[in-house]
């Protein structure tokens, strides 16, 4: 009982971050209705601008994840102005061709400039876990897990409070109606991508506490990217989030009965019987 319990504290710490560089991939599928394949690229950056920012300005990557964000930012808003926007209207297969194209240059371009070594940080936390009881907690894992919740709030605030995030939410529903009430639909769509691509870049920014960088890294999570997206609904900010720390906690328990080599195993199985029962995932609405 105490590994199972354990086991579920460290699933829930990763999975929360899990939803967090899913949830941008989420957020603009749902504004959008396309599915960046490069999204898990814009985290790989995120995670470099951290390891710059705590390399030559001395920020602890968990406030270099702030600037990961603007970073991430910027660069997906004008990706989206000059290059996604002219696909928004074509057809499907030429979205995914452009995408993946934006996929290989990120991760060519990294390669070039930055060279194929891995790159950590050293924080005075990084060993260090507390003690309750007979249970353990990671302290780079619970910092990282902070932060993913206070972003989390922050973009439950923007989209339910500002104006900002319900001109997002209309022009999801119905871009032309929302532009008959003056909104820009195309000016949305950019922020939008915007802050997609900006949260899974401050995704990256934290993991870095906990985890190296390569040019590569992005390979690493979007196969996981894509499952919690999917499993929590795609298009639903929220089903992101819940679908992050099921898959986290599905991971952190399976290591208890099979190697920690085959620990998606567990997940993917669980993931294809979701499928099968119900496809649009946990909080996705049923669509053709």
């Amino acid at each position: 009982m105490i590994a199972f319990i354990q086991a579920l504290i460290d699933g829930v710490l990763v999975g929360g971050v899990y939803g967090v560089i899913a949830v941008g991939l989420s957020l603009v599928f749902g504004v959008l209705g396309i599915v960046n394949f490069a999204q898990a690229e814009f985290m790989m950056m995120g995670m470099y601008a951290a390891w710059f920012a705590w390399r030559y300005l001395g920020l602890d990557p968990l406030i270099g994840a702030v600037f990961s964000f603007l970073v991430g930012f910027g660069i997906g808003a004008l990706a989206q102005r000059f290059l996604i926007q002219r696909v928004m209207n074509a057809p499907h297969v030429s979205q995914i061709f452009l995408t993946v194209g934006i996929l290989i240059v990120m991760e060519n371009a990294a390669l070039l400039l930055f060279g194929a070594d891995f790159r950590t940080v050293q924080t005075p936390y990084q060993t260090q876990s507390l003690q309750l009881g007979p249970f353990f907690v990671s302290v780079p894992y619970l910092a990282a897990f902070g932060m993913a919740l206070v972003v989390s709030v922050a973009l439950w605030l923007v989209m339910a409070r500002t104006w900002i995030g319900r001109a997002i939410r209309a022009t999801a529903q119905n871009a032309m109606a929302a532009g008959i009430f003056g909104v820009d639909a195309k000016r949305v769509y950019m922020v939008a991508f915007g802050l997609g691509t900006g949260l899974t870049a401050f995704g990256g920014g934290i993991i870095l506490s906990y985890s190296s960088v390569s040019p590569t890294s992005g390979a690493q999570y979007v196969v996981l990217m894509f499952t919690v997206v999917v499993l929590g609904g795609l298009g639903s900010v929220m089903g992101a989030i819940i679908g992050g720390v099921a898959v986290g906690i599905i991971q952190s328990l399976s290591t208890l009965v099979m190697p920690i080599q085959v620990q998606n195993l567990a997940l993917f199985v669980i993931f294809i019987a979701l499928l099968t029962f119900r496809p649009q995932g946990l909080l996705g609405g049923a669509s053709r």
